[in-house]
């Protein structure tokens, strides 16, 4: 046996322990992991999921309040003690921060999410395609604001959020028009927000469909009421990874970095 298997071996075996372990301890968990996002981020959150990993346990929630998504924080478990790190709760660098950022984009641009949103429904119903699940997004999503057809990712560069985002962590109960007043238009760059797209085919064993995937990708670029930024594009065939939520292979069809859909 080599050495990689052993240590994948023994990354399992710690996993499988620290599950067992979260979910004997579940509702200590849950009460940690909501304190944490509570005192840390000023938002509450309710937890869908825990999956035990080789250092203790990663939770997967959902934000309950009108900036909307999914992430996850890590809670470290002696495995020796079968003790909870109660106080030792934390997240992957900017991973929260990033989640927020999409949250606040799609909540000052919530009309123009709603079209892109509407135009998606109707490529969906008029083909043999279908997203995610809305139970997939909430037990292994946590890729911040996500809905079944794509999510958003941010970045800590983008200059034209960032007062959007002080202004919500001074008061995350300001009104949406305070919000939207403080969206820095002007420093607007559509490489800093991120919107992709991910469609799998309905049925099984069938490749991924190319003419929708140029239709849709022709689509995007003519849109006017769609919000600004940079889009991927991939259809999968029908066979997902359900462990890390989703579907890529060597058939994907894929637009993406560094050939954005670029909508200004």
């Amino acid at each position: 046996m080599s050495r990689s298997t052993k240590e994948k071996d023994t990354f399992y075996a710690a996993g499988e322990e620290a599950d067992q372990i979260a979910e004997a301890h579940r509702e200590e968990v849950i009460g940690a992991v909501k304190n944490f996002f509570k005192e840390t981020y000023k938002t509450d959150v309710k937890v869908h999921n825990i999956v035990g990993n080789v250092d203790g346990a990663t939770v997967f929630v959902e934000s309950t309040g009108p900036v909307h998504f999914y992430t996850t924080a890590i809670i470290p478990i002696d495995l020796s003690k079968e003790g909870i790190m109660v106080n030792q709760v934390f997240t992957m660098d900017s991973e929260v921060e990033s989640a927020i950022r999409g949250g606040l984009y799609h909540l000052i641009f919530e009309e123009k999410f709603n079209e892109l949103d509407r135009y998606l429904d109707r490529v969906v119903a008029e083909n043999k395609v279908v997203g995610k699940t809305i139970e997939s997004i909430e037990n292994v999503g946590g890729t911040g604001y996500m809905t079944p057809y794509y999510f958003l990712t941010t970045s800590s560069s983008d200059k034209a959020i960032k007062p959007v985002y002080d202004a919500y962590m001074k008061n995350p109960n300001a009104p949406v028009s305070e919000l939207k007043e403080q969206f820095a238009q002007e420093a607007f760059s559509v490489e800093y927000l991120k919107i992709n797209h991910m469609l799998f085919m309905e049925e099984m064993n069938v490749e991924p469909d190319d003419r929708l995937f140029h239709q849709i990708a022709q689509d995007l670029k003519g849109m006017t009421m769609i919000p600004k930024g940079s889009y991927s594009l991939t259809i999968n065939d029908n066979l997902i990874n359900k462990k890390v939520d989703d579907g890529y292979k060597d058939n994907s069809l894929r637009i993406g970095v560094p050939d954005y859909i670029v909508v200004e």
